[in-house]
């Protein structure tokens, strides 16, 4: 199944393009690269400098999906094992650019 603006937190997201639109800590907002790590509670993004790693709970994040949409998904929904975001049910309605 192709990755899509619907079912993204269902798919893995490691090469996808990313920007942290929001954040409690202000200096990762606006960080934007490439995700190269997923875990339980953050996402690693290698940007032109250096490799970055951001807590999830605390972002909102814009994700380039391979159609050219850009999706945005607030960091809770990706909390957790990507192998188990599988189980959890969809919001109703999903912020497309």
């Amino acid at each position: 199944m192709p990755i899509d603006e619907k079912n993204l937190i269902r798919h893995e997201l490691n090469g996808l393009d990313v920007t942290v639109s929001e954040c409690l800590d202000p200096s990762k907002k606006g960080i934007c690269g490439t995700i190269i790590n997923e875990t339980q509670k953050t996402i690693t993004i290698r940007t032109k400098e250096k490799e970055k790693q951001v807590q999830k709970k605390e972002c909102t994040f814009m994700i380039t999906i391979p159609s050219g949409i850009i999706v945005e998904v607030k960091g809770t929904l990706l909390y957790g094992r990507p192998e188990e975001r599988i189980k959890k049910r969809l919001p109703k309605k999903w912020d497309v650019l």
